[in-house]
């Protein structure tokens, strides 16, 4: 049997000893399985499948000074494995206490099951440092690991106790906008996990999440304090760098496969299958002053090796006339904030960028309307193209000053309708159907102009 004071100075000694120069991405590549159980690629880890990663695990090393990491994301782009990268290289290292905080308990469960379980079983040096869990006073359960210098521990947002039970060095939070404001009445979960690091001045802290609600998003506030690291990539024809921006996205009308990137400073199309390339050339650049001891990093869906920017044209097609399918597309793709009545405070900026240059009627219009407003000295008239989805191009705009009560500018009014309007894929088209406002002065001038056109489709509205 070993001497008993011999294990306390070799156990003294080795707590003196500074952590290793192996950087999280580095441990990982190195050491870290991708379980058959959770993940499409299993087999050993590879950041440069996902080098935007790098920067965000290497600010969870114990060489870099940064307290506390933000990450504002879209999901399936790999923010949750950062953070068990992070809790292998605890394991590994022995580096102190570390406590998980998942939505909810059923959720942080689930998530010892599926993630962090295999994880440990699949991956050989942490295998070495958990006992297993069916061995007696393993210390190895649902919600706890012990290993050499520490314990990791996994509560839910919503146990108050939980979340103030014991002093931490290490604190990671998931999927902290599904957080409740309040548990327990104690106040902000976030907040009661975060007084656990105090007394360690060595903490870290990772908080990541996809956004919510504007306003009272949990991570985009986090974010807001930070430095605002966006992700720069180069283009592949002029190398400028830009971060990707859903409104550079291009693609023809209901041709989601036509969808290319357009870089903002030479204008070219950029096809999907230059996206990795760009990826491996990529640096995070921060946009924001910060504290110093607070990094943020924010990724939305563009950037994702997996989904290609045709699958998310497809996507957005099929959520943008349904809000709540709209809210989580911006949300779970975007990785950005929901605003209600999102579509109405987009910037000018952004909305300029959106436009396309036509004449007449483009090629998507099916069939054109009019619309008259009446006016007590004119006439405000608008026509409209109409194509598949109810999606909507105005086609032109015109006011005509004069009486309405008279019969002149009535006769300009049938000018219009027997106008053909140039289409850019059938020739020429006529106005389908007109409705004109007979809720003003001149209601029975309206009426009239109507009643004898109605083989036109002109209707009193």
């Amino acid at each position: 049997m070993a001497d008993p004071r011999e294990v306390v100075v070799k156990s003294f000694l080795a707590g003196l000893a500074p952590d290793p120069d192996l950087t999280v991405s580095e441990w990982a590549d190195t050491y870290r399985m991708l379980s058959k159980k959770a993940a499409a690629e299993a087999g050993l880890w590879r950041t440069e499948r996902t080098p935007y990663l790098k920067e965000v695990m290497d600010e969870l090393s114990p060489n870099s000074p940064t307290k506390r990491i933000v990450f504002q994301k879209a999901s399936q782009i790999g923010g949750s494995e950062c953070g068990f990268n992070w809790l292998g290289y605890i394991i590994w290292n022995g580096g102190g206490p570390t406590l998980a905080v998942m939505p909810t308990e059923d959720l942080a469960e689930k998530i010892s099951k599926q993630r962090i379980g295999p994880m440990i079983e699949d991956t050989p040096v942490l295998k070495s440092c958990v006992m297993p869990s069916r061995s007696r006073d393993s210390g190895n359960t649902m919600f706890s690991k012990e290993f050499r210098g520490g314990m990791l521990m996994m509560v839910g947002a919503n146990s108050a106790v939980g979340l103030r039970s014991m002093p931490i060095r290490n604190l990671y939070c998931t999927e902290i906008s599904a957080y409740p404001t309040d548990v327990g009445g104690e106040g902000d979960p976030v907040q009661l996990a975060e007084k656990r690091t105090q007394t360690f001045p060595n903490r870290k802290i990772y908080l990541e999440s996809t956004p919510g609600i504007e306003g009272s998003c949990r991570i985009n506030y986090e974010y807001q304090l930070s430095d605002q690291r966006r992700y720069f990539v180069p283009c592949p024809y002029c190398d400028h760098t830009q971060w990707l921006r859903w409104a550079q996205i291009k693609w023809e009308d209901d041709k989601p496969d036509t969808a290319k990137y357009e870089c903002e400073e030479c204008k070219t199309l950029i096809p999907d299958i230059n996206k990795l390339d760009m990826l491996a050339r990529g640096e995070w650049k921060a946009t924001a002053e910060s504290d110093g001891k607070t990094v943020g990093f924010h990724l939305s869906s563009l950037y994702s090796p997996w989904k290609s920017w045709a699958e998310i044209v497809d996507e957005f097609l099929k959520s943008k006339a349904d809000a709540p399918k709209l809210k989580q597309w911006v949300n779970s793709i975007l990785g950005e904030t929901w605003e209600e009545e999102y579509s109405a405070k987009v910037g000018v900026d952004a909305l300029q960028s959106r436009a396309e240059p036509y004449e007449g009627a483009p090629e998507g219009v099916i069939l054109c309307t009019m619309g008259i407003d009446v006016q007590d000295n004119r006439l405000a008239i608008s026509i409209y193209g109409w194509g598949r989805g109810e999606e909507c191009w105005t086609i032109s705009h015109q006011e005509i000053l004069g009486d309405p009560s008279g019969s002149e500018i009535w006769k300009q009014v049938d000018n219009i309708l027997e106008t053909p309007i140039p289409h850019a894929k059938f020739g020429n088209v006529k106005i389908m159907a007109t409705c004109i406002d007979s809720g003003g002065h001149f209601t029975h001038s309206v009426y009239n102009y109507c009643r004898e056109r109605a083989n036109k489709r002109v209707i009193a509205i």
